[in-house]
């Protein structure tokens, strides 16, 4: 059994390609792929050569973990049968290249355990589930304060914001620094940084990715305030010690997703509580994925690239 995959052959060495999958075992899943996301982290990371170190990591490689499409095989016992719409949170399912993070590409092999079964009605949006996950475990919790700031207005700083409304708390404030990334915020404020005067947040969420801001946030924090950092950073992270020793600063490392967060986020989403429309600024079909990962990396006026796997090649 092959697939059309996007195959990063090495940095910047992207193109389309047919690769053999491995033959399905007990307790997989076989799901045909209509649409799968481009993240503007981590996978710019391994796209441009500069991911750090990571699990897994190793050229060529197949990347992706925003994945949804229809089962189209299901071994006995797995919950699953054909016709089954599923979020795919990428799949090692290659032969010829390392699954990291293995989901674009027009069919997966995967163990039934990572799939969720989501409504057909969501469409594309069905593939931003990862990040939605993502946004909740960082909040989710009895030890964890939701915030009242949350720097970077992209997808998922915009999802922060969205679960923060819905759980009832406040509205936070956002940063972003791009006066185009601004708009489509519904109940909250988004502001440029140097427009805001406060230094009182209790929790500041950072989904920017940005490394060389630490030392502004902990500034601005109340005594005893904590600053998330919910994106990815490739370099080093370093923070003058005396002002986070005089406000008693808590620093927390947010980390991917567990199942509980993809099983309650599709019940927010399947409720109403949680909205993903407005995310989805680009779309193209996959056979053009050269130039749609660079439009996602490179272009700021997209704010989440997707791949159609079912137009033509």
């Amino acid at each position: 059994m092959q697939t059309r995959a996007v195959y990063l052959n090495g940095p910047r060495d992207l193109h389309m390609d047919a690769l053999a999958l491995k033959t399905p075992g007990d307790g997989d899943v076989v799901v045909d792929i209509a649409h799968s996301g481009i993240s503007t982290g981590t996978e710019k990371l391994f796209w441009s050569g500069d991911m750090p170190p990571f699990p897994g990591m190793g050229y060529p490689l197949v990347p992706g973990y925003e994945a949804a499409g229809e089962v189209v095989e299901a071994a006995a016992g797995t919950g699953f049968k054909p016709g089954d719409t599923v979020f795919v949170p990428g799949a090692d399912c290659f032969t010829e290249a390392h699954g990291l993070f293995g989901g674009a590409a027009a069919r997966l092999v995967t163990g039934a355990g990572r799939v969720t079964r989501i409504d057909p009605a969501h469409g594309a949006e069905g593939a931003l589930l990862a990040l939605a996950a993502t946004a909740r475990h960082a909040m989710a919790g009895l030890d964890k304060t939701v915030p009242d700031l949350i720097v970077g207005h992209g997808v998922l700083g915009r999802l922060l914001a969205r679960l923060t409304i819905a759980a009832g708390a406040p509205a936070p404030t956002v940063w972003e620094t791009l006066p185009a990334r601004r708009d489509g915020a519904a109940g909250y404020d988004v502001i440029a940084p140097e427009d805001d005067p406060r230094r009182d947040y209790r929790a500041i969420y950072d989904a920017s990715g940005n490394a060389e801001i630490l030392n502004d946030l902990i500034g601005r924090i109340a005594r005893g305030g904590e600053v998330v950092l919910a994106g990815f950073y490739p370099q080093a992270l370093s923070f003058a010690f005396p002002p986070a020793f005089m406000k008693e600063a808590r620093l927390r490392v947010a980390a991917e997703w567990t199942p509980e967060d993809m099983q309650a986020t599709a019940a927010l989403v399947d409720s109403g509580a949680l909205s993903l429309g407005g995310l989805i600024t680009h779309e193209a079909a996959a056979s053009g994925a050269d130039t749609a990962y660079r439009t996602a990396f490179e272009d700021p006026a997209c704010l989440k690239m997707m791949l159609n796997w079912k137009e033509p090649a």
